[in-house]
């Protein structure tokens, strides 16, 4: 209708249409393309080269996820913690739910995400702050290699490959990550959906399965990603990351929307088709 504005995704192949009021943010980083819109039933919408990051609306489901499945999957009591890319302060959100973490981390190579989100997206962006988080600004892929045997948890949520988080999706990565692992850690990254990049998918779980003895990719329900779906991809040496280590305590349990021990278990329980993709991925 006349007087309407809608912003799209097209992303091979597929798009997601949201319709917006008005445009917070539209900064052209040294990276990547960074808008802020207010959408119309969404709340807030964070795009980056055109991609949806989150939506006010359901980002909760992909943080919460992201930061308790490995959290859960550790074989031990993490209390080293680092996040690649998350610019926007999700993961750290949900990760400084825990108490017992005890040093919380970030790597984001785009400065102006942080900014932005801050500036924009508070209720996401809260997780900065934790007297606990430490930023660093780099290249994610090059900070890991200088930081071997260091901590319990990392997890990657990054950018889709093709841009500035194209070297997160490499093997060398990967092994680079373990590497920098502390006895029983656990590494989770962004693994795309089974259905828009199945090729992307199976890769990094082959590097997951390849390079720790437990792996698995752990599915999550975002209504605003095409697809409606995307991956966690689970790594570590240190124990089955598709049994959580114990619960959460009911105080936490209570902001909880999305994670519980059994949306963790179930994660891991994937239709016939993606199991076939992946080969038979974890152990």
């Amino acid at each position: 209708m006349a007087g309407e504005r809608w912003v799209s995704e097209v992303n091979a192949g597929w798009g997601l249409t949201i319709k917006v009021r008005r445009q917070l943010c539209d900064i052209q980083t040294p990276f990547q393309h960074l808008e802020i819109f207010e959408t119309v039933n969404l709340g807030r919408l964070l795009m980056l080269d055109g991609i949806v990051q989150l939506t006010s609306f359901d980002e909760f489901a992909y943080h919460e996820m992201m930061a308790n499945v490995p959290f859960y999957a550790c074989s031990h009591v993490p209390e080293r913690a680092l996040v690649i890319g998350g610019g926007d302060g999700g993961v750290l959100r949900e990760l400084g739910r825990h108490r017992e973490l005890k040093s919380l981390e970030i790597c984001e190579i785009d400065a102006s995400v942080i900014e932005a989100s801050r500036k924009f997206l508070p209720e996401t962006a809260c997780g900065y702050d934790d007297p606990r988080v430490k930023i660093h600004v780099g290249d994610g892929s090059a900070f890991i290699k200088a930081h071997p045997d260091t901590y319990d948890l990392i997890i990657v949520d990054s950018t889709d490959p093709g841009g500035p988080g194209e070297p997160l999706f490499g093997e060398p990565f990967y092994r680079d990550m373990k590497a920098a692992l502390r006895p029983g850690g656990v590494i989770a990254t962004q693994a795309e959906s089974y259905y828009l990049l199945p090729e992307i998918a199976a890769r990094v779980v082959r590097f997951a399965k390849n390079i720790f003895q437990y792996s698995g990719f752990a599915q999550i329900n975002v209504p605003t990603y095409p697809t409606g779906l995307i991956g966690c991809c689970v790594g570590s040496d240190g124990g089955d990351v598709r049994e959580p280590r114990e619960v959460p305590d009911p105080e936490l349990q209570k902001v909880l929307h999305y994670y519980s021990p059994e949306i963790h278990r179930g994660a891991f329980l994937l239709p016939r088709f993606a199991s076939q993709l992946f080969e038979g991925e974890g152990k």
